[in-house]
């Protein structure tokens, strides 16, 4: 299996891919007029009526609100989560629901009761996708377990390989937490639901939590993706052993609000909460309030995925087969090989010196060293967040320069 664990586990290997870009592009000049496409930022509108909403329960400011959410935005949580995945009335807001503070919160925060739930696991293992987000490194090592990459590469369909998954008994044994990402960042590949169904069975078999990431869910350009909710229903067992994190960061075009939820099994969302209570941020009521109203809003997000759709409609022009690209099933991303022109880093630093582009180099969202061992290496990540005039330019000028 193409695994790795790393040579140093320790939090200071665990280091901010923008940290590590401005380190390689420190003292260079860009070619011309700077267009970034590093950070996966929004920058499509906010939800016009945000404000009025905070505006409204603005004297809430004055109250600590409830951890787990104001039994308001639990039910409308859930009601999204019913529509979205048609989970047919099995969801209860008070019972396989809470309220995150964005997503990263949530993914950080599960581990502890996941290593709670198998204290009695000796070196215990963290699985993760490999390009990976690295919450999900800095978790596994904060909780004293043993993070273990997964490759995911052009081999693999851009997702683990469950085949060789789950033909190590041992490595499974001591699994806690299997963090999985659909649609994936960066590939944007789309896990269907024979590999969610499979995800979750190798879970439940073995007594881990499966942690679907699935912020990205609601940015796709033709089909909507699945959801390990849905999938988990559908096999029976209710949410047993499974958690999904998404937040209204992609959604709704509102990274800077810091909401989210985390939504399944009820014996861990109760292990989760308690924890939480102690230890995580609160969301102020106001924030709650609003948020209940845009959970239970589709228009906006209507509207900014045609937004995305136009700008991969233009990318499809634009990069035909170029750099190894195929329209991603989700996400806004784009995972472009570049080793002919000298792999991840080289080519992230030719676009800036020549033509102004930033990118962020493939290799420090993985795990793994040489050209063979780092399934990043040969890659770079171009963000489509831009508005669609600027997208098309930055990636014009991608293939005008990598030539």
């Amino acid at each position: 299996m193409n695994t790795s664990t790393g040579s140093d586990n320790s939090l200071g290997s665990i280091v901010s891919p923008f940290v590590k870009l401005r380190d390689l592009l420190d003292g260079l000049q860009p070619g011309a007029a700077p267009i970034d496409m590093t950070i996966g930022e929004p920058k499509h509108a906010m939800p016009s009526f945000l404000m009025e909403r905070i505006s409204e329960a603005a004297a809430d400011f004055g109250k600590y609100p409830p951890n787990a959410g104001s039994d308001d935005l639990r039910r409308a949580i859930a009601d999204w989560l019913e529509r979205r995945y048609r989970l047919d009335g099995r969801l209860d807001p008070m019972r396989h629901v809470i309220a995150i503070a964005g997503s990263r919160e949530g993914l950080f925060s599960g581990i502890f009761p996941a290593r709670e739930r198998r204290r009695m696991v000796t070196r215990p293992a963290v699985l993760i996708p490999n390009p990976f987000y690295q919450v999900y490194a800095g978790a596994a090592i904060s909780a004293g377990a043993e993070p273990v990459y997964l490759g995911a590469t052009h081999n693999t369909g851009f997702l683990p390989d469950l085949d060789a998954l789950e033909s190590d008994p041992e490595l499974l044994s001591r699994t806690i937490a299997f963090y999985l990402c659909s649609p994936a960042n960066p590939q944007g590949t789309v896990a269907d639901k024979a590999y969610l169904a499979r995800a979750i069975g190798l879970a439940r078999r073995h007594g881990f939590m499966l942690f679907a990431d699935e912020c990205y869910s609601e940015v796709y350009t033709r089909e909507p993706p699945p959801g390990a909710l849905e999938v988990a229903a559908e096999m029976g067992e209710g949410f047993a052993n499974v958690i999904v994190y998404n937040s209204l960061s992609k959604r709704s075009n509102l990274p800077g609000l810091r909401m989210g939820l985390a939504a399944g099994d009820p014996e861990f969302i109760a292990l989760l909460s308690q924890f939480r209570a102690v230890t995580a941020p609160q969301v102020p009521l106001p924030v709650q309030h609003a948020a209940a109203a845009i959970w239970r809003d589709e228009a906006h997000v209507e509207a900014s995925r045609a937004l995305y759709r136009q700008k991969f409609d233009d990318a499809d022009r634009i990069l035909g087969g170029r750099f190894g690209y195929v329209r991603p099933g989700g996400g806004f991303f784009i995972w472009l090989d570049a080793s002919r022109f000298g792999g991840g880093e080289t080519a992230t630093v030719t676009l800036w010196k020549r033509c102004g582009v930033k990118v962020l180099p493939g290799a420090y969202l993985t795990r793994g060293s040489g050209t063979d061992g780092n399934p990043g290496s040969a890659y770079i990540r171009v963000a489509l967040v831009q508005d669609a005039p600027t997208t098309r330019q930055g990636l014009e000028r991608i293939v005008a320069t990598l030539v």
